[in-house]
């Protein structure tokens, strides 16, 4: 129906509601009692008059609610007049019903899920909590979440969070604990970001730091981040609340990361500005040892941090700190240097006593023997002590008469007790520098009346070269055995084939060399030269049996009887049947050569069934000698005939053909 209608039959309908009965516009629902129906006449009689087409909207709205008050007061359920509502709606203008719509939507609360909101307690038992939140129904909340707060009341404004508006079972789902959780993540990011100073309750200890309660949720303190110095017990922090900066969150693992520390710095940072800013090279000041490491201690002096170095320790040398300071020991300390950017200040402690050099007595001198204490060992040398403070180098050159490569270690070991000379002595570098060795006598003083030509000693291997063997006879004597004085019959390619480092061997002393301190020393000379006897034994075209020890290409070595080798080429190795001679086999070989001078013996094992093809070239060229000799011989006796005889003489030719005859089959053969 068109608005042009409705307003056509609106007086129609008023007139219809002005002509029916007064007594239908209330219908009560109780028993009709004689005071209740004087009432509800009284009432109807009174209403009659003032019902009319007439009547504006505010005078039916009182009309009702005058009704109702009546029916309250008379303690009488009243039904609701819809039908008078109806009416007294259509009457409204457009923006008076749009007025009335927006007033009714603001009554009732917009509910979102998953959105934390305001909630006011309504009731409370042992186990729920009913909590009104502006909504057509109220929420639940199990009491446990409010353990934190047992004396909530009705009336108290609490934070819900909407977990679902409406159940299977119709209930509304709300929790304040995670309502809780998500203020504090929200109040925690904030006091992050904005660097805030917060409040939290240490609950317990636990692995490298404390757990503390910060808007409800557990955050980690770090030991490092309780306080500027180091905390060696943790416990006393625990039940305590304390201030502290949100320094770090983990967003992914619900992780937050609190420092108490952080406020003490920022305390201390203007504190620290102050005090460089008066800092002097050489200043003493006094402080409190806080730390101890191996490389030195940690001094504060009231705000800022310094470091003494284990150098700068004692004038003497140590191994740790703790032989000189103890934690919390009060010291003074004299300002070496800093460094205003890094905030680094180097104390020293040693600079505030006289150096010992200072003190170190007048009447000492280069020559004179002193008693000290090894304190560093390197392989050049050792740092002996002989007084705090005052330190000497001994070099490892001198601390033997040996020659030959050693290292201090080899002598001498940290903490040993020593003597020595004073070598050299500088009092303004603070230097010095002493001897051993020269505590005993010189070996080589008196070298040629106690190691002479040709006498005989035992000695050590020390070392070895490609040319020869280092022996040592005795502490600082040192002598070479050239390899080719190590054995008359073998060949050695390196002294390793022949001893071992260590070992004892026997030597000859061929020669001294006293300006290189060394001597040249021999093994084979102590036995006579054999090959004077083999030169009588292996001559050539003699047979002897021999072993073959050593095959390759160009032949092979040969072992004879009295340990002399021998050296067969390959094509002598061939055998009677035409087979070679293969390694490790015995068999006989016939000398060929012989040389006393480079000590070598060429063997040939097919001598002994194939004649030297050189012999038989010889041979054969004396045979053909020999025939021709013959031959000229009879050609001079024919000659000689020819020349008695005359070609008239036919019978002296014909003996004289078959005479040639003869003695050319005689030179043919």
């Amino acid at each position: 129906m068109s608005e042009l209608e409705n307003k056509a039959t609106e007086p129609a309908e008023n007139e219809e509601v002005a002509a029916q009965p007064t007594e239908e516009k209330v219908t009560p629902e109780v028993e009709a009692t004689p005071e209740v129906e004087a009432v509800v006449e009284e009432t109807v009689v009174e209403k009659t008059p003032e019902v009319a087409p007439e009547v504006k909207v505010e005078e039916e709205v009182d009309f009702i609610a005058q009704e109702e008050e009546v029916a309250a007061e008379a303690n009488i359920p009243v039904e609701f007049d819809w039908d008078a509502l109806q009416r007294k709606q259509d009457n409204y203008s457009s923006a008076e019903r749009t007025k009335l719509e927006d007033i009714y939507a603001g009554s009732l609360s917009s509910i979102v899920e998953h959105e934390v909101i305001d909630g006011t307690i309504v009731g409370i038992s042992n186990r729920e909590v009913v909590i009104n939140i502006g909504y057509k129904s109220d929420g639940i909340v199990a009491f446990n979440e409010f353990r934190y707060n047992p004396d909530i009341k009705i009336g108290d404004k609490v934070d819900i969070y909407v977990e679902n508006q409406e159940d299977t079972n119709g209930q509304m789902i709300l929790s304040h604990k995670k309502a809780r959780i998500l203020k504090s993540w929200d109040r925690i990011n904030e006091a992050h970001d904005k660097e805030e100073v917060i409040n939290g309750y240490v609950k317990c200890r636990t692995k490298g730091g404390l757990i503390v309660d910060v808007f409800g949720i557990e955050a980690f303190l770090p030991g490092s981040q309780i306080d500027v110095k180091p905390i060696r017990d943790y416990d006393i922090y625990v039940d305590k609340t304390m201030e502290f900066k949100v320094v770090k969150i983990n967003h992914e693992y619900k992780n937050v990361v609190v420092s108490h520390k952080a406020l003490i710095e920022d305390e201390l940072e203007q504190q620290r500005a102050d005090i460089i800013a008066k800092l002097e090279k050489g200043q003493v000041l006094e402080g409190i040892a806080k730390n101890i490491t191996t490389y030195g201690v940690f001094i504060d002096l009231g705000g800022v941090d310094g470091l003494i170095h284990i150098t700068d320790l004692s004038w003497g040398r140590i191994k740790h700190p703790e032989e000189v300071v103890e934690l919390d020991q009060k010291l003074k300390v004299v300002i070496l240097d800093f460094d205003e950017n890094k905030k680094r200040i180097a104390l020293g402690l040693k600079q505030l006593t006289p150096h010992p050099w200072d003190s170190l007595s007048e009447d000492l001198k280069v020559g004179d023997k002193v008693n000290g204490k090894v304190v560093v060992l390197a392989d050049y040398g050792a740092f002996i002590e002989i007084a705090p403070g005052v330190e000497g180098l001994t070099h490892v050159s001198e601390m033997s008469w040996s020659q030959h490569l050693r290292t201090a270690q080899d002598f001498l070991s940290v903490g040993d007790e020593v003597e020595a000379v004073i070598l050299t002595l500088d009092r303004e570098e603070r230097r010095m520098s002493l001897g051993m060795k020269q505590l005993v006598p010189d070996p080589w003083s008196a070298i040629r009346e106690k190691y002479q030509v040709n006498s005989k000693h035992k000695a050590t291997v020390r070392n070895f070269t490609n040319f020869g063997i280092f022996v040592e006879i005795e502490e600082g004597v040192d002598g070479l055995i050239h390899i080719s004085d190590l054995s008359w019959s073998k060949k050695i390619k390196h002294p390793a084939e022949f001893t071992k480092i260590g070992e004892e061997i026997e030597v000859m002393v061929l020669d001294i060399d006293e300006e290189n301190r060394r001597l040249s020393l021999g093994h084979k000379q102590l036995e006579e030269n054999p090959w004077d006897v083999f030169e009588t034994v292996f001559t050539v075209d003699s047979v002897h049996q021999g072993t073959v020890i050593n095959l390759h290409d160009k032949g092979a070595l040969v072992s004879l009887p009295y340990g002399v080798e021998g050296f067969a080429p390959m094509r002598h190795l061939k055998k009677e049947d035409g087979t070679n001679i293969k390694g490790e086999e015995t068999a006989e070989f016939k000398v060929i050569e012989f040389s006393k001078e480079n000590k070598k013996i060429i063997l040939s094992h097919t001598r002994l069934f194939e004649e030297d093809p050189r012999a038989t070239k010889a041979k054969n060229a004396e045979r053909t000698d020999s025939e021709n000799q013959k031959s000229k011989r009879a050609m001079k006796k024919v000659n000689e005939k020819v020349e008695k005889t005359t070609f008239g003489d036919l019978d002296v030719l014909a003996n004289l053909k078959s005479e040639i005859e003869k003695e050319e089959k005689a030179g043919k053969k």
